[in-house]
């Protein structure tokens, strides 16, 4: 009942929204209603204030209030799509210059002969629509669930599809039919707004607030075995008693986790431990749950505190006095506090002065452990890192799973017949205690094969209402949330499992259907709500480590899913029961397998006549799939007009829906096409004038955007390729739009002039312009007002072609950013010297980053000013002879914050000055350089180590050899260096000294990541050795985890690398002359991947002699590699049984280059193929003698991908063709009879996605 007093506020709030638009309002008031549109937004405002405060009050006993509610919300519904439907016209006639939607305010007979003409139209129409169309359709036809929406009494034009790349049709008004439907409804909401603001003014507020009430729970162990987690356990009782918590006065450690994932019981564990029951005096535990009265959690607390021997008894409700005595209670004792159950603090301050008392103490190695479901209170309380409880492993999971169902007592015949069965079964409860045992309690009952795998394929689980069972437990914690987050989170279950959400992503979709304001502050985030209240979990990338990503557990979905499940449905199972579906959905998502199946199409036609799949708000297809599916859906959605987010993957245009055209209302849209097409855009696009999100990341078709684009005038994010955006012809006329990551100047094409970036008000985030060698004038450079556009960030400025030099000038001084920029990039630019907003004084003090390439000014402009700069990149630059105080004033006192330098190409850089004794830059961590014919002096490297003592990244590229100096350029390292990661590149003028000689960077343990490429004279005076003898001592850290050598020739022995036993990754590739003597295995015990193979020249294979150094080692045993990822030059060498045995359990991908011996595969090659169990992914590239594949290609259960590369040779595929479970084969530049192949597997495999290139 919440959700539908909530639900009725939310429609009503926009329907005032859409009332309260100018035009729209003066067409409301020229309608006759016998009142004016001012007087229904009172009405609907009272009624709103009264609904607000109900959202979190019990009126679940008042019947006839909930069907009022249902009925208003109906009309609600209706209204908003009229009101939309007006405004888009209003949008239409803007364009357009006409007055189709304008307000009837004529008078005499003028307005009556207005009137007469649209009466006579709307006769002679039939009473179809508010706009015409070629299809009529009755308003009773639909399904009865809201009012057919403006759809119902809207369609598409009569003429030409909207969706054939061509001229778009507009849409015409029909003024009688839309008046007569504005009347209509807002009479009904009038009516029905006065019985339910009666209704709602009479429930007590007494009744505000359900209350939450939770189990008091104490310390004695109910569950005498503690399953898993014994790891984390160990190492808790280990830091309280003598670890890093016990040299503190007192630590507070949180254990978070959501609802049933046995936080209370590991707690009750640990409190109960022998170790700890010794280790303090005195031992507290408090259930806390929803009341955080600190009066009374302190009386509570000094309860159970033994008094001193001299203190007199004390009853008292004074905070003062109760905190004095615990305080004095504990003065000299070591205690262990457990707050269990935490649901609420109110304020950091209520929280110390809860803690005051416990503060105050003279024994080290006190403890509070705290207990709850919310990340926020934990953050809020904690002193040291909290623990976080996810899900048991599988084993332990399985093992307590057993337990919850037998007991005891498992039946003997239980392995034959269920186990298989349960095992599926507790693979879909991740982990969860609670879920084993609210799922072990239902397979208790009975105990045969039939009930189990109907709650097995019915996840029965879902439905088990009582407080102690899995979702109930977890619904508690959704009950404490406010009402918009309810609503956000309630959608989330739309999304695929293991759905990794961007904050910007779920801020689209909550505005577009609603939830959010349109006019949310662009930076605000309401996902970390979710994450502060335990709904959701934050990640990071692992390849781009700034980029955040939010997922939610899967019981976590399961709850979204319960508590959405009468408006939100998301189709994830092939088998899924019509008739199980509320008629009340209105948000429907597909994230079924790419399979056909015909129950499906029986089922999804049921439930076409099942819901109102007209007025559906959302329709979201996630993947992508063959045609009788696609089919499938495009029947089933097929007069579905009302969406407001539509997400979709289309193979060509007449995949879409068939009512693409006619989605008036739509604000969110996500197209996805396939790899290499040409395909072009629907040209209907133009007309979606309340779209505010246009997501084309994933579009692959062609870049030409629909002529009238511009056309989309609410457009916010338009998410897609550089080159989509800078294709936007008059985008001023877009002028809400966030952000257009690419902007060309064109001379001979209209509406490609600076000027319509000034038209861009809102404009934020990244903007590239280019060809400014098309700007003739300052003024017209000025025409950007770049200066007005504070939320932008990222600005980088390009002359692609060449000016005068003094134009160039007066262009860059007219394009000066507001002072909020962070990035800034100028490149290419033809003038003399620096604009006068970078000299003599910087203006733009918080930038973050400079990049500076290809510019000609003599001087550096005075970066040494800006406080927050982070990374510098200087490319391309002459007249720089030396960068320090007097060159871009750099002393040693400024660029406090700098991280990154990039110098590359500066051909005339001779020194960097270093004021004595001075480490500058203390932050600095990374240096790539590039610097080709050279005039550094020797020291220069030596310096940078002396200066940047924090650098951990350091990258040398195009060192050339100095002709004119017969100096080497001898790089020392420091043993103190905290490099991390080093490159060399092409280096020719660098050495490396000898260990002997005070060189080598053996002694660097902070190394991590190597990579040396094509630097002939690197380790020139090092002693390599003879082929076949082993060096003196090893040149590399033993800590190197990751290490690359490419195109060294003078690299002849493996026991260089002996020592190397941490690496995960090694690349070695065309090393030609590099012999496996002094091969240690143990190198390859950690190997995650490893790269061995010459390059398409050579013919001697290293990547063969090391493996048969593998397969010959008795000290490894089966399955010893923990490799994930191999790449070699010779399929005979992969190909044996023992090589394959140790890589059966953990290989993923297999890619073979090269390999110019490798005809076909023998009998043994194929058995030993078979033992790769894990593999993945399989690749043949550049196999120029290859003629045939495995022919037991298909017995490999787990192949997901396959790709053939450049192989002229393989004239056909697999005779027994493939896996089922392939889901990718690419055939990249094969032969012609690959490609008949291909176009044949096209339509063998319809679920198999085919890359193909020839």
């Amino acid at each position: 009942m919440e959700a539908a007093v909530g639900a009725v506020s939310s429609l009503l709030g926009k329907v005032l929204t859409k009332l309260s638009e100018d035009l729209v309002a003066a067409y409301v008031d020229s309608l006759e209603l016998g009142h004016n549109s001012q007087q229904i937004k009172t009405k609907l405002l009272q009624t709103q204030g009264l609904l607000q405060p109900a959202e979190g009050r019990d009126v679940s006993n008042v019947i006839t209030l909930k069907a009022l509610l249902e009925e208003l919300s109906k009309k609600a519904d209706e209204a908003e799509d009229l009101l939309d439907e007006l405004h888009y016209f209003k949008i239409q006639d803007q364009l357009d210059g006409t007055n189709y939607a304008a307000p009837d305010l004529g008078d005499g007979l003028r307005g009556h002969a207005r009137h007469g003409r649209h009466a006579v139209r709307h006769t002679i129409g039939n009473c179809i629509s508010c706009f015409c169309c070629s299809r009529t359709q009755d308003d009773g036809s639909a399904p009865a669930t809201v009012a057919n929406s403006a759809h119902q009494h809207a369609t598409n034009s009569a003429t030409a599809s909207a969706d054939d790349g061509g001229h778009v049709d507009k849409l015409h008004f029909n003024r009688v039919a839309m008046s007569s439907k504005i009347k209509s409804v807002i009479d009904d909401m009038h009516s029905l707004c006065d019985p339910v603001s009666d209704l709602l003014s009479k429930i007590p507020s007494s009744s505000t607030a359900v209350t939450l009430k939770r189990p008091h729970i104490g310390s004695t162990i109910i569950q005498d075995t503690l399953h898993g987690r014994r790891d984390i356990f160990e190492k808790i009782v280990n830091d309280i008693t003598s670890g890093t918590h016990h040299g503190q006065t007192i630590s507070v450690l949180p254990i978070v986790g959501p609802g049933g994932i046995g936080k209370t019981t590991f707690t009750q564990h640990l409190y109960n431990d022998s170790r700890t029951e010794e280790h303090f005096t005195v031992m507290v535990w408090v259930c806390v749950s929803t009341d955080f009265d600190v009066l009374k959690l302190t009386q509570q607390i000094h309860n159970c505190i033994p008094a001193t021997e001299s203190e007199t008894a004390i009853e008292t409700t004074n905070l003062d006095r109760l905190q004095k005595s615990i305080a004095q209670r504990l003065k000299s004792k070591r205690f262990l506090v457990v707050l269990d159950d935490i649901w609420k603090c109110n304020s950091d301050d209520e929280w110390k002065t809860l803690l005051d008392p416990f503060t105050k103490g003279e024994a080290k190695g006190s403890m509070i452990l705290v207990t709850t479901r919310f990340p926020k209170i934990a953050g809020m309380m904690k002193t040291v890192d909290p623990v976080e409880l996810q899900g048991l492993e599988s084993n332990d999971f399985f093992t307590f799973f057993e337990a919850c169902i037998f007991g005891e007592h498992k039946p003997r015949d239980y392995e034959d017949e269920l186990d298989g069965i349960a095992r599926e079964i507790a693979s879909k409860l991740k982990g969860s205690p609670l879920a084993a045992k609210t799922v072990g309690q239902l397979l208790k009952k009975n105990l045969s094969q039939e009930h189990w795998n109907e709650v097995l394929h019915n996840r029965e689980w879902r439905n088990q209402k009582s407080d102690n069972d899995i979702i109930p437990s977890l619904k508690i914690s959704y009950d404490y949330l406010p009402f918009y987050m309810k609503k956000c989170f309630s959608y989330c279950a739309l999304f695929p499992e293991d759905y990794r959400f961007s904050n910007s992503e779920i801020n689209r979709f909550c505005i577009a259907i609603g939830i959010i304001d349109s006019s949310y502050p662009r930076d605000k985030n309401y996902m970390e709500g979710l994450v502060e209240n335990g709904f959701l979990m934050k990640g990071v990338y692992e390849k781009s480590p700034f980029d955040e990503y939010y997922v939610m557990h899967d019981l976590m979905h399961e709850l979204s899913r319960s508590v959405s499940a009468q408006e939100c449905l998301n189709i994830s199972d092939l088998d899924f029961r019509a008739e199980a579906i509320p008629q009340s959905i209105r948000h429907i998502s597909i994230t079924i397998e790419n399979r056909y199946d015909e129950k499906f199409r029986e089922e999804m036609g049921k439930l076409k006549g099942r819901i109102d799949t007209v007025n559906l708000r959302t329709l979201m297809v996630f993947r992508e799939y063959e045609e009788r599916t696609t089919e499938i859906l495009k029947d089933t959605f097929k007069e579905t007009n009302g969406l407001r987010v539509l997400f979709t993957a289309v193979e060509s245009l007449e995949s879409l829906p068939e009512s693409f055209s006619k989605l008036i209302h739509l604000q969110y849209l996500q197209i996805r096409s396939p790899y290499e097409t040409e395909m072009a855009l629907p040209s209907a696009l133009s007309r979606f004038y309340h779209l505010k999100f246009l997501d084309l990341s994933r579009w692959y078709g062609s870049s030409n955007l629909p002529k009238d684009i511009s056309r989309l005038v609410n457009l916010r994010d338009l998410l897609a390729k550089k080159e989509l955006h800078s294709n936007v012809p008059e985008v001023g006329k877009m002028k809400y739009l966030h952000e257009l990551k690419e902007f060309h100047v064109k001379k001979e094409s209209v509406g490609f002039d600076l000027r319509e970036l000034g038209e861009l008000r809102e404009l934020g985030g990244t903007l590239s312009i280019h060809n400014l060698e098309n700007v003739a004038t300052k003024e017209e450079a000025s025409g950007a007002k770049l200066m007005l556009k504070m939320d932008l960030k990222e600005l980088t400025l390009v002359w692609d072609g060449e000016l005068p030099s003094d134009i160039d000038a007066h262009i860059l001084d007219a394009l000066q950013p507001h002072s909020n920029l962070t990035t800034l990039g100028i490149i290419n630019h033809g003038g003399t010297t620096y604009p006068s907003w970078l000299c003599p004084e910087i203006l733009v003090k918080n930038l973050e980053t400079l990049h500076l390439h290809g510019v000609s000014w003599g001087a550096l402009p005075p970066f040494g000013q800006l406080p927050y700069l982070r990374e510098l990149s200087l490319k391309s630059i002459s007249g720089v002879v030396q960068i320090g105080p007097d060159y871009g004033g750099v002393t040693g006192k400024c660029l406090m914050q700098l991280k990154n330098v990039v110098f590359h190409d500066l051909s005339e850089l001779v020194e960097w000055v270093v004021e004595p004794n001075c480490h500058m830059f203390p932050s600095l961590e990374s240096i790539d350089c590039s610097i080709d014919v050279c005039h550094l002096t020797r020291n220069f490297l030596s310096k940078v180590f002396s200066s940047f003592p924090t650098l951990a990244e350091l990258e040398i590229r195009f060192l050339s050899e100095n002709s004119e100096d017969d100096e080497e350029r001898v790089i020392q390292f420091p043993s103190s260096s905290s490099l991390q990661t080093l490159s060399f590149w092409m280096s020719n003028g660098l050495v490396l000294l000898p260990a002997e000689d005070g060189g080598g960077i053996q002694d660097i343990t902070s190394l991590q990541s190597l990579k040396i490429m094509y630097c002939n004279n690197l380790f020139s005076r090092w002693p390599m050795g003879k082929a076949g003898g082993a060096p003196m001592t090893n040149p590399f850290p033993a800590s190197l985890r990751k290490l690359h050598i490419e195109g060294e020739s003078g690299m002849r022995s493996m026991a260089l690398l002996s020592n190397l036993t941490s690496l995960t990754h090694l690349r070695l590739i065309g090393c030609e002359n590099l012999m496996v003597d002094g091969f240690n295995p143990l190198m390859t015990v950690n190997l995650k991947e490893l790269e061995v193979r010459n390059n398409l020249f050579q013919t001697k294979s290293v990547a063969a002699d090391l493996l048969s150094e593998v397969a010959r080692t008795k000290s490894m045993h089966a399955g010893s590699l923990q490799l994930r990822k191999l790449e070699v030059d010779s399929i005979s060498a992969v190909f044996v049984a023992p090589i394959c045995s140790h890589l059966s359990a953990t290989l993923h991908e297999l890619q073979f280059h090269d390999d110019k011996r490798a005809k076909g595969f023998t009998e043994e090659q194929e058995h030993a193929l078979q033992l790769l169990t894990s593999l993945q992914t399989l690749g043949f590239n550049h196999c120029k003698v290859l003629q045939s594949l495995p022919e037991g290609l298909h017995h490999l259960s787990s192949l997901k991908e396959l790709e053939v590369s450049s192989c002229p040779e393989l004239p056909w595929l697999p005779e027994q063709g493939f896996p089922t479970s392939l889901q990718v084969l690419r055939l990249w530049f094969g032969s012609a009879e690959q490609k008949q192949q291909a176009e044949k597997f096209k339509k063998t495999y319809p679920s198999l996605r085919v890359d193909c290139a020839f």
